[in-house]
């Protein structure tokens, strides 16, 4: 169980011990994947030390109308053959929602958190995606309400509304705050809720003032170049009431650039200089996508170069394990961000990523390409005495040499992308 930390900025769990969300985008895994591949996505997501599943119930590919693996559809009709949000599959062992309880339940077993999405976006606003519009302000606190009492008695559920869609009218809004309100009904408030917006948005611009949100997460996107994630998690944080952000679709490794294959894709360099970036801008979570895993892609081609298995252990989702690691050594919650840790920080690739550390003698730093800096006397309480880094790709350390005025460099390691670094400095 997830609770808000008493910082109001980070989460924790139900021992009050802070807990950083490191997630995956698999938005088709109740609806594409049947049981046996499904536990192999768990078991190599739980042993890459991933905590947060992200999946969508009623999907964006063909989700009322194409089946799952076992042929099942998620809705009945109605008696306009309209699938129904209050009438969901529920005959026999391989039901559609038995067969998403199956895949909560199997994740939870492995200590995998889920990130549920009731429904994805286009089926309240299909101002693009294949629709149709099916809820309204009724099914929709029904459909909710059912939902949650439906799986009330796990432990590992996070609610995410929206799905990828802006709230541009009034009808949206009724919606998706109807559903709130039967989620919390159906649940009793056991679970926390947030809401999944469009690239290069958060949930803040439209519904940072509900009591229904718990807290806030933002999209950075595929997009290049678009606001980067820390200034993202920057805004956020600077609102009041004073709400968690988490970054809920970043960069997927192998998405191509813009959407545009022929402007190349996003590789494990851009994953983990996001991922870094966003812990240490004080976010209570980042999520990790793969462009052939979020689909659960079957075959390759030249926008979805990868099938899913053969995207499990494609090299940003490996570094995952190192990320993970330090998370758990370091609470996040003590992590006060800098944006001028070094001189001459200037925005874009290089632009260096700083925390203090709260009550005790050290910080932590990104060096997105292991460029030698000059660190600002100012931020720091005390003259640096030590330094130590390691390469956030395989966790193996990196020497580095601290000089008497502040400047450090990473000796006989090459500058340049791929280099990045995550550096320990004490006082």
């Amino acid at each position: 169980m997830l609770k808000i930390h008493p910082d109001r900025r980070h989460l924790t769990d139900e021992a009050g011990r802070t807990v950083y969300l490191i997630g995956d985008t698999a938005w088709e895994l109740f609806h594409c994947l049947d049981r046996e591949e499904a536990i192999r996505y768990l078991d190599c997501r739980a042993e890459q030390r991933f905590n947060f599943i992200q999946s969508v119930i009623l999907s964006e590919r063909g989700g009322l109308t194409e089946p799952n693996a076992y042929g099942r559809l998620p809705l009945l009709p109605d008696e306009g053959g309209i699938p129904d949000p209050t009438r969901p599959d529920l005959g026999g062992e391989h039901s559609y929602f038995d067969h998403v309880e199956f895949i909560v339940s199997a994740a939870e077993e492995r200590g995998l958190r889920m990130g549920i999405l009731p429904t994805w976006g286009d089926k309240f606003n299909a101002s693009f995606g294949g629709g149709p519009e099916i809820f309204t302000p009724e099914n929709a606190f029904s459909y909710g309400k059912w939902l949650a009492g439906r799986l009330h008695h796990h432990d590992n559920i996070v609610w995410i509304l929206g799905g990828d869609r802006p709230l541009t009218e009034e009808k949206h809004f009724a919606v998706v705050d109807a559903m709130a309100a039967g989620l919390r009904e159906g649940d009793g408030g056991r679970f926390l809720i947030t809401y999944h917006p469009m690239g290069a948005q958060s949930s803040s611009a439209y519904v940072h003032d509900r009591d229904w949100l718990d807290f806030n997460m933002f999209q950075s996107g595929h997009g290049w170049p678009t606001t980067p994630s820390h200034d993202m998690a920057a805004h956020d944080r600077s609102l009041s009431p004073v709400k968690p952000t988490m970054d809920g679709e970043q960069r997927y490794e192998d998405h191509p650039i813009n959407f545009q294959p022929e402007k190349g894709y996003f590789d494990a360099v851009d994953v983990r200089v996001t991922m870094w970036r966003n812990l240490f801008s004080g976010t209570a979570g980042n999520t990790y996508g793969h462009h052939g895993v979020w689909p659960m892609h079957r075959s390759e081609n030249r926008y979805f170069p990868n099938t899913w298995e053969l995207s499990l252990h494609r090299p940003a989702a490996e570094s995952v394990r190192h990320f993970a690691a330090f998370t758990e050594q370091n609470d996040c919650a003590l992590f006060e961000p800098i944006r001028d840790a070094v001189l001459d920080n200037d925005p874009g690739a290089n632009e260096v990523i700083a925390v203090l550390v709260r009550g005790e003698n050290r910080a932590h730093l990104l060096s997105p390409c292991g460029i030698p800096e000059k660190l600002n006397p100012a931020r720091f309480p005390a003259p640096i005495r030590q330094i130590r880094a390691f390469g956030p790709a395989n966790g193996e350390e990196i020497p580095a040499i601290i000089t008497e005025d502040g400047a450090y460099f990473f000796p006989g390691r090459p500058c340049g992308r791929g280099q990045d670094a995550v550096v320990t400095l004490t006082w």
